[in-house]
């Protein structure tokens, strides 16, 4: 009888046989592992829940966190957002310091360890905005993990403050800020990008505001947006890019890929784009997350998969194509909900625990930086507060009443500072 590895052709074997022995795989190697079947997806979904084992154990991690998107008003047009308004939209709207710090400090009592902070770059911003937030948390919630501002806020706060990204993300640290999410990758291919979101952060600027980052002492995620214009050659390059910069610094947390929400995003109107399918299938996202811990579990360790993204199901069943995390329970999800996602801005605890046992694996509560707080025995856990919240919605917050609330209305320029 022929084995199933049989119909992998003999660059794909010696690529998998090198990865399970430990070894890094080359850009010829990754790119053979592109070039397969959806069949040879589920094959090398098996190889990848391998190496999860064998590096991680049969551990899953969350974390109990909040995103706060204290403004969506944005001088930005990209084409795969649809959460960002314009200056002058009557939807724009903008949280003040006080604002922000309220829902801090609803995070702290429903158990969250983490806030989030991101947000559109509004017109004519104070360059020390992101800082004086900075402070500002940290001075009233000092054991709160402050995970804020991506590579594109550094850069456009480092621009207003007529300063270098360095001195910036140093006055940051000094504020309190303790770690940086990776986003504003998208994919890290400069073509691409210009067609994605012309005038967004290049590829030199993130590579160079994440480096300064790692060396300033800050660690951060990583991430990439797949299934909009990209090739499997550029998920392959982006990650080898990734990696490259991990072997440098060490500092990246976690690789988070990130499924393109298309159905709301301006992409999606796009004359060109008519006849193109967006988003990925359902066996690009396996193939995406297994092709990450085979190129990168090795020196990242902690592959995410994002239930925001992808939804419960498919989210749990990464869980067995080489993810060791699903996430946090983000509390105000609104970047991917204003895009068209339907699964929720909300994922208790108590859910997320069930969906990593229904994978056959043991759920463990995490920090930011994957220390675990938690473990837990079968049907030791008391409900969290965030289990027993019946409208998230209604207690929260959410994207579409922000949108529609006018006591928060954008002013421009600068006559609504945030601090």
């Amino acid at each position: 009888m022929r084995h199933p590895f049989d119909e992998f052709n003999p660059l794909q074997r010696e690529s998998l046989g090198l990865a399970l022995s430990g070894g890094e795989l080359n850009r010829e190697q990754a790119l053979a592992l592109t070039r397969v079947t959806p069949r040879q997806v589920g094959m090398l979904a098996l190889v990848a829940d391998q190496l999860r084992e064998q590096q991680c154990g049969p551990q899953v991690s969350y974390v109990v966190n909040r995103n706060i998107n204290f403004t969506n008003v944005c001088i930005k047009s990209c084409r795969f957002c649809a959460f960002s308004r314009d200056h002058r939209n009557e939807e724009g709207y903008f949280l003040n310091t006080e604002q922000v710090l309220e829902r801090v400090a609803q995070a702290e009592r429903y158990g969250a360890t983490e806030v989030c902070i991101q947000a559109g770059l509004p017109p004519k911003m104070e360059g020390d905005l992101y800082i004086k937030l900075t402070r500002a948390v940290k001075e009233r919630f000092p054991h709160i993990h402050l995970h804020a501002f991506s590579p594109e806020e550094v850069l456009y706060g480092a621009v207003r403050s007529r300063c270098s990204t360095r001195e910036y993300l140093e006055e940051l640290k000094k504020a309190g800020l303790d770690t940086l999410p990776g986003t504003s990758a998208e994919v890290l291919d400069q073509e691409i990008r210009d067609r994605l979101a012309p005038g967004r952060i290049s590829v030199t600027q993130w590579k160079e505001i994440i480096g300064e980052a790692h060396q300033t002492g800050l660690r951060t995620t990583s991430t990439m947006m797949f299934g909009h214009i990209e090739t499997k050659t550029h998920w392959v390059d982006h990650m080898l890019t990734l990696r490259e910069i991990q072997h440098h610094t060490g500092g990246f947390t976690e690789f988070v890929p990130l499924g393109f929400v298309y159905q709301e995003a301006p992409l999606s109107f796009m004359e060109e784009m008519k006849d193109r399918r967006l988003g990925p299938s359902g066996h690009d996202v396996i193939h995406v997350h297994a092709l990450a811990r085979i190129l990168l579990g090795a020196t990242f360790r902690n592959i995410q998969a994002s239930w925001v993204k992808e939804g419960e199901k498919l989210a749990s069943l990464l869980l067995t194509s080489g993810c060791n995390d699903l996430g946090g329970t983000l509390i105000n999800e609104s970047i991917s909900t204003a895009a068209g996602a339907s699964h929720g801005q909300l994922l208790s605890p108590g859910r997320l625990r069930a969906l990593i046992r229904a994978a056959g694996r043991e759920p463990v509560q995490r920090n930011t930086v994957y220390e675990i707080l938690k473990t837990f025995e079968e049907g030791d856990a008391e409900p969290d507060a965030l289990d027993l919240v019946k409208n998230p919605d209604q207690l929260f917050g959410s994207f579409k009443k922000m949108t529609q609330d006018t006591e928060n209305r954008f002013v421009h320029p600068s006559k609504h500072s945030l601090v």
